[in-house]
């Protein structure tokens, strides 16, 4: 099992950065593993607990997909869970108010390999580790943009 978790603050309201979060399909935007994120269904309808997407990762330049499914929305909290026949992916977000339109970012992302896949877990716990700074440094930036007043 992976257990990564990171705190950072970025300059985007509470209430938007849970919307964009909990919308899936912009991880292509802020994991960098992603490389495809397509929601299942009406790709219009609001990200709502239950809509599901298919990820398209690439780590250590092997392609895998997984299904996820929001399964938490709240107005401080996201929780997005991911499977396939290898691995369960969460990634639980708390997401609290600041002062002047800025937001502290809780991202918590735990993997659980399952079947043979678990042999590879003290090697994909150091992957993961450098991803996940690099998600820092991507959500940042996406969170600044989506945050950013209208002009």
């Amino acid at each position: 099992m992976v257990h990564i978790v990171r705190e950072f603050e970025a300059p985007c309201p509470q209430d938007v950065a849970v919307a964009y979060l909990a919308d899936f399909a912009n991880a292509v935007e802020w994991d960098p593993g992603t490389v495809a994120c397509v929601r299942n269904g009406d790709a219009s309808a609001p990200a709502l607990p239950g809509a599901t997407w298919t990820n398209t990762s690439k780590v250590l330049g092997r392609e895998t997909q997984l299904q996820y499914e929001l399964v938490t929305l709240q107005p401080d909290h996201v929780v997005l869970q991911g499977t396939n026949d290898t691995a369960d992916s969460t990634d639980d977000i708390h997401v609290t108010a600041l002062d002047g339109d800025r937001s502290r970012i809780r991202y918590e992302a735990t993997i659980t390999f399952k079947g043979m896949a678990r042999l590879a877990g003290p090697l994909m716990g150091l992957v993961f580790r450098g991803i996940a700074d690099e998600t820092v440094d991507d959500m940042t930036a996406a969170l600044t943009r989506v945050g950013a007043p209208a002009s």
